[in-house]
């Protein structure tokens, strides 16, 4: 079962070059809405990529989904949990940070068996998004 898209991809896509740029140029950061797009885009092709309900991934305060095949979780606090600040996740999700480095410098918190995003990202290659 497909997850349901709630953010175009192309504004998406869009949201993410502009804070990939930002960063490398060294400019203002982007928009706290171009971040609030690219957090929840990504979150979106995390879940798409890693169907399942096992992890719940949270961005506060962008957004949060349910990934990675296994048990199912339905009521109370997860049992797998990741969380993190939305710059820190960017930086995972387009492959500038190692998800472990980031986990291991304090910059993640990840609770559960299955909370390891390691094979799950990067989403993207910050260097490919220009090129698509």
């Amino acid at each position: 079962m497909s997850i349901r898209r709630r953010i175009d991809p192309t504004a998406g896509h869009e949201a993410l070059v502009a804070w990939v740029q930002a960063r490398r140029t060294g400019a203002a950061p982007a928009p706290r809405a171009t971040v609030a797009t690219a957090v929840r885009f990504t979150l979106e092709e995390l879940a798409t990529r890693n169907e399942g309900n096992s992890v719940e991934v949270r961005i506060p305060p962008f957004g949060v989904t349910q990934c990675i095949a296994g048990p199912r979780h339905t009521r109370g606090t997860p049992p797998n949990v990741v969380e993190t600040d939305p710059e820190t996740w960017l930086a995972v999700a387009v492959g500038e940070t190692p998800f472990a480095e980031a986990l291991s410098a304090g910059r993640i918190a990840a609770s559960g068996t299955r909370a390891d995003l390691g094979q799950a990202t990067p989403l993207f290659d910050s260097a490919e998004l220009f090129e698509a």
